[in-house]
Parts: structure tokens; sequence; C-alpha cells
């Protein structure tokens, strides 16, 4: 299976290589103000993928910084002990789940 592996990122690297190598004639990128930008074309590729997975990262450290800290919170109330007043009373009826029809 290991062998496999290596093999699809073996036949992976091959792949986009020779895309890079075929895609290697310049090209110009107009952005605003004038300014020009010649660049090989798998070279603006690689470089607008990376800012996009980088944006894309950015974007959900958010929500990953605030589900840690409820996660925290969690592990923190579940370590303290419970006391008698915390209990429920009796006469709090748990609802079972509703079926999802």
């Amino acid at each position: 299976m290991r062998y496999l592996l290596w093999a699809v990122k073996f036949t992976a690297f091959v792949m986009l290589f020779g895309f890079a190598m075929h895609n290697a004639n310049p090209v110009t990128l107009n952005f605003f103000f004038n300014y020009v930008w010649h660049a090989p074309l798998a070279l603006i590729l690689l470089v607008f993928f990376v800012s996009g997975a980088v944006i894309g990262l950015l974007a959900s450290l958010g929500q990953v910084i605030r589900l840690r800290r409820e996660l925290v919170a969690i592990r923190k109330e579940k370590r303290q002990p419970i006391n008698s007043s915390t209990v429920l009373s009796p006469s709090v009826a748990i609802e079972p789940p509703r079926d999802a029809l």
C-alpha cells in the first residue's frame, strides 16, 4: 500500500512538473495603477493558488479559535466535581430526542 501511495505521488509530481515546463512562456499580468508583472504562467498559477489557500485558512481561523475555547471550557467544566446543589430536581422532565421526520 505504501508503494502504491508513493507511485501516485510521483505520478502527480511528474504531471505537474510537465505542466509547469509546458507553460513556461512569460505571461503579462496587469494590475491597477499600471503595475505589470511578467512571469511564467505556472509561477502565476502557483502564487495565486497558495495565496487562495492562505486566505481560506485565515478565514476559518476565527471559527477554529472559538471552537478550541469552547472545548477548553467544556473540559474544565467536566473536571469540576458535581455538587448536590447542581443536580436537577426530579420535577424537571428530560425530553427524549425527536425524530427527524
